[in-house]
């Protein structure tokens, strides 16, 4: 596991914009994976500015996203498809039958949950997977729990991500509960990863993965210790606390 601290979020965000622009470099066609939240939208700015300033291109590009609350509809403001689209699709060359966000809204979940895998399978595999951190340890949706699912699936939200994610919706009861998630084993599968931790919040779930020694499904995180190709990209914030 590679270890990148910058000075700032601002400086955070242009690394992981630049390692994503030399992926897209070596292989046009990329199968990127993407996270959504406060975190990777410097990252999401910095990409729109290489795509507009320095022709970045992202016409052969296919992404998938990690997760997606259940029961929220596609063109809801808080809808993580709504947050791709704003954040980052509507603005640079990347084709919308490229994009892959899980469905909330599905009527068959466990099937779904499946196909999206197969989906992901059926692309190549995912060559370069961001992440953020959950201040319990979370990676997507996948929470702290006795054991953690290998495949995309339904999960059920922990108190804290509720409240954490409650800044995003007029009240807590909003929230929803459930989420459509990427598994652990989906995200291992890419080749590559970078996990982006920002601010004094994160400095204590980032303390406590770099520590780490053991796997444990109460920091599920520490499963990113087994990968070959991690790189943690991290403020000074976030790393010292």
């Amino acid at each position: 596991m590679k270890v990148i601290v910058e000075k700032n979020y601002e400086e955070l965000s242009k690394t992981a914009a630049n390692i994503i622009k030399d992926e897209i470099a070596k292989k046009p066609n990329l199968v990127l994976g993407l996270a959504t939240g406060s975190t990777p939208e410097g990252t999401y700015r910095e990409l729109i500015r290489l795509h507009k300033e320095e022709g970045l291109d992202f016409s052969q590009v296919t992404t998938f996203n990690l997760d997606e609350y259940v029961g929220i509809d596609k063109d809801h403001p808080n809808s993580y498809h709504y947050y791709m689209k704003t954040t980052l699709f509507d603005h640079i060359n990347i084709d919308p039958n490229n994009t892959f966000i899980p469905d909330g809204k599905v009527e068959n979940p466990e099937k779904y949950c499946k196909e999206y895998d197969r989906l992901i399978e059926e692309k190549g595999g995912i060559d370069l997977q961001v992440l953020g951190i959950g201040e319990n340890g979370h990676i997507a949706f996948n929470e702290p729990d006795e054991a953690l699912n290998v495949g995309t699936s339904v999960v059920n939200l922990t108190e804290s991500t509720i409240q954490a994610n409650s800044r995003f919706f007029d009240s807590i009861d909003q929230v929803p509960k459930t989420a459509i998630t990427m598994g652990i084993g989906s995200i291992m599968k890419a080749k590559k990863i970078i996990l982006l931790a920002n601010g004094k919040k994160k400095a204590n779930v980032i303390k406590e993965l770099l520590k780490q020694d053991k796997i444990t499904t109460k920091l599920p995180a520490s499963i990113l210790l087994l990968h070959p190709d991690v790189t943690v990209i991290v403020d000074e914030e976030a790393y010292n606390g």
